[in-house]
């Protein structure tokens, strides 16, 4: 276990220097979200579309205060009805803390979010999705929580726009398992998979192969989506929850928490009893609010 005590943190100011422009996506204005029940969020969230070409993204907003972008867990079927059963509901936990904007991830299972299937850079495209709806809300730098396969997508936003992560929460992440490599491909074909093909039976079982390769195969090693050379050089602040389950191996928290030059960890075990886990969230709300710029 790292002693997170040894860990030197990025200050705000550093923080608030970072302002260098990211590629920009051109896309389609989306209406003002609008408000209503949506299912898995507390009252009161904000649900609107993002569209770019056809690509098609269902996002929701609640709370008010510094954006804090957080995906669900779920692999490829990562989306917002997820959150009453996620390890931790950032959506009701840290609503009166942060605009939390959360979204049903390209062509999820049962969300409404759709697009073409990214075969050839797929880790790419949902980045480019994800910080799509944050350029069509007019929101230049952000927080970013990611349960699970939000692993692999934070780590993914950091090398796309290091400049607009200005701090990161990586909940029990996604990562390559040497005596299981084939977790997340089996999981991914047995459930997303079948699921997807009956909604699209038009497109073949070939393109779906080739994008869960890419997905988990082609680089089969740490978090899929970036290289340990990469994790090396970033320098936004990271604190990472660690789990130990075939999909979420306790060597990839520990690998990104020793890699990461400004990354922190917590403690392992923390969701039991009640009072750890509590701790634990509290310390996730007091790490970014420990960032926040102005």
């Amino acid at each position: 276990m790292i002693d997170s005590s040894r860990r030197t943190v990025l200050t705000t100011g550093a923080a608030a220097a970072a302002t260098a422009a990211a590629p920009q996506v051109f896309a389609q204005a989306p209406p003002a979200p609008q408000a209503g029940a949506v299912q898995g969020l507390p009252a009161g969230a904000k649900v609107g579309f993002y569209e770019r070409g056809n690509v098609r993204i269902r996002y929701a907003e609640i709370g008010s205060g510094f954006p804090l972008l957080a995906t669900p867990g779920g692999g490829l079927n990562s989306r917002i009805v997820n959150w009453p059963n996620a390890v931790i509901n950032i959506p009701e936990e840290l609503k009166n803390d942060f605009r939390v904007i959360t979204m049903d991830q390209r062509n999820a299972t049962n969300g409404e979010s759709t697009g073409p299937v990214a075969v050839d850079d797929p880790w790419t495209a949902f980045a480019d999705d994800q910080l799509g709806v944050m350029d069509a809300l007019g929101i230049r730098q952000f927080f970013y929580f990611g349960n699970c396969i939000g692993g692999p997508f934070g780590m993914k936003l950091m090398e796309r726009a290091p400049q607009r992560v200005a701090a990161a929460i990586l909940s029990q992440p996604v990562g390559h398992r040497p005596d299981n490599p084939n977790v997340l491909w089996n999981s991914s074909m047995n459930g997303w998979a079948k699921e997807f093909r009956e909604r699209k039976p038009d497109v073949s079982m070939e393109t779906i192969e080739k994008y869960v390769h890419n997905l988990y195969r082609a680089r089969p090693d740490f978090v899929y989506s970036v290289t340990r050379e990469f994790a090396k050089t970033v320098q936004t602040p990271v604190l990472v929850l660690p789990d130990d389950v075939p999909a979420h191996p306790l060597q990839t928290a520990n690998d990104i928490a020793t890699l990461c030059p400004n990354a922190e960890i917590t403690v392992y075990p923390w969701k039991e009893p009640p009072e750890l886990k509590a701790r634990t969230i509290n310390r996730v709300r007091t790490f970014l609010k420990g960032k926040q710029t102005a």
